[in-house]
């Protein structure tokens, strides 16, 4: 589903995705709140989420609809990549953030690979999060206390996806199944607490994990 204040481009998008042959727009929202709503309602798998919003906006959205809709990956879509809506907007549960300036194929393309839990972010907010964290002091040498809950296993495969390694690259670099690595992925996300992969991540730089 579609969430924006402006008519005109949840017009657009949806006509760009009505085009997509595996991609079905059940719903469009002006706010956050009606999003949230609406997600429920049509069971949306995925939601794209406008920032700047009258309202109910969209950080508060990605809560409502990690409540009304928990299965739901919410993809923020805005104009502005400045730091604080992109890392409010990952804290509230977003799984991704594109900028309205994506072209439409890969906007499609995004939107599947968010749908199957990839991390989606365009280049300059990926750029902005690594210059976030790298300018953070150095972390305590050790496991962090937060990821003590992992086995020796389930800690090599937390790092694989920290690195961004999907299933099938993991299995290559820890010589195991890719069924093994799925059921380790999903008993990580279970003890951290973690909506998706994408958290994985960000919980990785804020633990001082990644980017020692």
């Amino acid at each position: 589903m579609v969430a924006d204040d402006q008519a005109l481009i949840r017009g657009g998008l949806r006509a760009i995705l009505l085009a997509e042959p595996d991609i079905e727009v059940v719903g469009e929202a002006a706010d956050g709140e009606g999003a949230a709503r609406v997600a429920g309602i049509e069971a949306a798998d995925v939601v794209l989420m406008d920032i700047q919003m009258p309202g109910t906006d969209g950080i508060e959205g990605v809560r409502r609809v990690a409540v009304t809709r928990p299965q739901a990956k919410v993809l923020v879509l805005t104009m502005f990549d400045l730091d604080e809506y992109v890392l409010a907007a990952l804290q509230a549960g977003a799984s991704g953030f594109l900028l309205k300036t994506t072209p439409p194929d890969l906007l499609a393309a995004a939107i599947r690979a968010c749908h199957s839990g990839e991390p989606v972010f365009a280049p300059t907010v990926i750029r902005r999060l690594i210059d976030t964290y790298v300018r953070r002091p150095p972390a305590p040498a050790g496991t962090p206390p937060v990821l003590r809950v992992l086995t020796d296993r389930e800690m090599e495969v937390f790092q694989a996806i920290a690195l961004g390694l999907t299933n099938a690259e993991i299995a290559a670099k820890l010589y195991m199944g890719e069924a093994t690595v799925k059921s380790h992925v999903t008993r990580i996300l279970a003890k951290l607490g973690l909506r998706d992969r994408v958290h994985a991540v960000l919980l990785a730089y804020e633990s001082g994990l990644i980017g020692r």
